[in-house]
């Protein structure tokens, strides 16, 4: 189903940095063998001198489970990928 965005959502700075942020983020863990859709998401802002987003792609049922975790920091000046962490 599609979504229209109104005016007012696509004029909200962050939402639109963060919609950019995850799409970076997914385009790394999809190609990394991430199933992004079956994947429990986090989203943290890093203390950095620039903005510096962490994206985690966890396991949905993450009971008897440990670690596995996927990471990706991504920069906000220029929706670069600065890192890719993977649990173990």
């Amino acid at each position: 189903m599609a979504i229209v965005l109104t005016k007012e959502v696509l004029q909200d700075e962050i939402a639109v940095t963060l919609a950019q942020v995850i799409a970076a983020a997914n385009k790394s863990a999809a190609a990394a063998g991430i199933d992004v859709k079956e994947s429990n998401i986090s989203i943290e802002q890093l203390p950095s001198s620039d903005i510096l987003w962490r994206i985690n792609y966890g396991p949905r049922d993450y009971s008897l489970r440990r670690g596995g975790d996927f990471i990706v920091d991504v920069w906000e000046r220029n929706m670069s990928i600065k890192q890719v962490l993977r649990g173990q």
